[in-house]
Formats: C-alpha cells, structure tokens, sequence
C-alpha cells in the first residue's frame, strides 16, 4: 500500500495497518492452537475407547502440530 492508502485507511479504522495484521494473524494462530487440541483431544479419547491404534493417534496429532508450525512460519 502506499503511503496515502495507510493514512485513509488508519483515519478510517482508527488502527494502523500493522496493528490490524497482527490481530488477524494472532485470531488464526489462536484458532489453529484450539483446532490442534481438539484433534489431540479427540484421538485421544477414541484412543482409549479403543476405536484407534496409539499409531494412528500420533500421526494425527503430529500432522495437525506441522499444520500448526506451517501456518506459524508463515503468519510471523
């Protein structure tokens, strides 16, 4: 953006464009942390009602970690 498009956008949303990104990026980050734990949560609990393997509950819980660690690379 240039530089009048950052000041019509401050005057118009009170916020810095920067301060704006953040709090997007950091609503995501905060999503992807609860969507990993409700995955880790739920492989484990069909874990011990025997409905999956220990195998499978890790590959689950890892893949959603890489998610985690790919979407936190890139909002940084």
């Amino acid at each position: 953006m240039s530089k009048q498009q950052y000041l019509a956008f401050e005057a118009a949303s009170g916020v810095s464009a920067q301060a704006f990104m953040v709090g997007i990026a950091s609503a995501v980050l905060i999503l992807t942390i609860v969507w990993v734990v409700w995955v880790a949560f739920g492989s484990f609990q069909a874990w011990w009602e025997g409905q999956v393997p220990l195998f499978d509950v890790l590959w689950l819980i890892i893949r959603a970690s890489i998610v985690l660690l790919v979407l936190g690379y890139y909002l940084r």
